[in-house]
């Protein structure tokens, strides 16, 4: 194949990449080829935050530009193409040699110690610096930790880094040239898609769904690459050869987000950011699930159809998406098929994907008067962790009486699953303790869960069925509780920081 130059903005500067194969992470060309050795490598899993670096690109048929965290050492070089990347030396840069705001914050807060954590820690508050300078917004204490969540310290607890992050907004303000980026995008821009290759290795980026198929028809055993959240691992931890790689992120198609037909349809090409916003903006109960999916950096990177390709028996999408009687649609050069979420898993990492197939989209039954929906997460850290547990919960209530259950769980079997004994115990019944009691007895006998390095046997059972009682609790048509009554976290909400 003809072969052609990975391009993209490195600290504001166009640049070329060739000579590298198509795996090499942002993380190691950084450091290795471009000697900006300011990007740690912590854990190269994308846990650690070490590495952040912020990824600027153009959004939307208005071309917005748009600026987010990445965790470098789990994205592919190719998959930066046309796109700006920004590492903690460009700070310098933009203040001609002296100090950003976020690091003078740094300082003045005491907010490093070793410093290898450091310039994650700056990058992940120079994107929340932008975005708040840009709308006008001063962040609250909870968006700032939310917006820290993918960062790791060992040395200086978190206080003086929280604080470094309200400081900030109270320093000489230093913006960021937006039009002369967006500019410099444009001229980036490609008609078609890329195709790149080193070896015996090729990158494929096609630009429209239709050339994805045809792409995908030709090449069957390509693996397909959305966000590189889980792929990076392969190799970083796996050492694995990957060959041919098709890459989904430039297919504008896959990365539209609208409603028809009673369901909100969310490409397999959108981030877990924006998926999850979507969904929240209909269903507000997802949010705490929202918010300790993974991290920020993660969340802008992967995908809401790579996390339902994947097929991960603890994946967090799924549970809730097959509570709520999502379908996914697949796409091929034979045409287009639609299937129940649930279905599409078929044993433990199987999915009904024919070798031609890719994911189109997720289609969510939008809300319907009545509608009761809960999903939580269970693991051993609040955030940027995996579950040992994921449970979900729709239902409606009339007349006192349970209509329509669904409940799935992650982490209880080989695949997400739904729990059909448990909703046959509670279909059609008074929503009530008796109803519970049994209901509790029948989810003893949907699953039979492993043990394993994040909880055993026993465990899952026991936080499986806590789960359904929390749910209980909160929509129980007598004295039900709010939330924050159930929420074990809920007394740390009202902690704050002051700079």
């Amino acid at each position: 194949m003809n072969t052609q130059a990975i391009r993209f903005l490195l600290n504001g500067e166009p640049v070329e990449v060739t000579g590298v194969a198509p795996t090499t992470s942002l993380l190691n060309w950084l450091r290795v080829h471009q000697r900006l050795t300011g990007t740690k490598e912590g854990c190269a899993e994308g846990d650690c935050g070490a590495c952040t670096v912020v990824v600027g690109e153009l959004e939307g048929e208005d071309d917005a530009l748009r600026l987010q965290t990445v965790n470098a050492c789990i994205q592919f070089v190719p998959a930066l193409d046309g796109k700006a990347v920004f590492t903690v030396e460009y700070l310098r840069r933009q203040t001609g040699g002296g100090l950003h705001p976020v690091q003078q914050a740094m300082v003045d807060c005491h907010g490093s110690q070793c410093g290898f954590c450091t310039p994650g820690f700056v990058m992940s508050l120079w994107e929340l610096y932008n975005d708040c300078s840009a709308s006008g917004d001063r962040p609250d204490d909870n968006r700032i930790r939310s917006a820290l969540a993918g960062n790791l310290c060992r040395c200086t607890g978190y206080r003086p880094i929280l604080e470094a992050g309200a400081r900030m907004f109270d320093l000489p303000a230093v913006g960021l040239d937006g039009p002369t980026l967006r500019a410099q995008l444009l001229a980036l821009r490609r008609r078609d898609g890329l195709a790149y290759a080193h070896g015996e290795n090729s990158f494929h980026a096609p630009r429209t769904l239709a050339d994805l198929a045809a792409l995908r028809s030709r090449h069957p055993e390509a693996t397909i690459l959305a966000g590189c959240t889980d792929i990076g691992l392969w190799v970083n931890k796996q050492f694995r050869e990957l060959g041919a790689l098709i890459y989904i992120g430039q297919v504008a198609e896959l990365r539209q987000i609208g409603e028809a037909g009673g369901a909100l349809r969310i490409g397999a090409g959108v981030s877990l950011s924006d998926a999850y916003a979507a969904l929240c903006r209909h269903y507000p109960e997802l949010g705490e699930l929202w918010d300790r999916f993974a991290s920020p950096p993660v969340r802008n990177a992967g995908t809401l159809g790579g996390n339902i390709a994947n097929g991960s028996p603890i994946g967090d999408s799924m549970p809730v998406l097959i509570a709520l009687g999502s379908r996914i649609v697949l796409h091929s050069v034979r045409g287009r098929r639609t299937l129940p979420l649930q279905d599409f898993y078929l044993d433990y990492m199987k999915r009904d994907l024919a070798a031609d197939e890719i994911v189109e989209a997720v289609e969510v039954p939008l809300p319907v008067p009545g509608l009761q929906v809960r999903s939580w997460k269970v693991s051993k850290r609040y955030d940027s962790d995996i579950s040992a547990v994921c449970g979900a919960f729709a239902l409606r209530i009339e007349d006192g009486r349970v209509r329509e259950p669904r409940i799935a769980f992650g982490g209880m079997a080989a695949t997400p699953k739904r729990a059909a004994r448990t909703e046959a115990a509670l279909d059609g019944r008074p929503w009530d303790e008796e109803t519970l009691a049994h209901a509790l007895l029948a989810l003893e006998l949907d699953y039979a869960p492993l043990t394993d390095m994040r909880a055993s046997a026993g465990y899952r059972r026991r936080a499986a069925g806590g789960l359904l009682r929390r749910f209980f609790l909160e929509t129980r048509p007598e004295v039900s509780l709010a939330a924050a009554q159930t929420r074990v976290f809920a007394a740390f909400d009202a902690c704050t920081v002051t700079p």
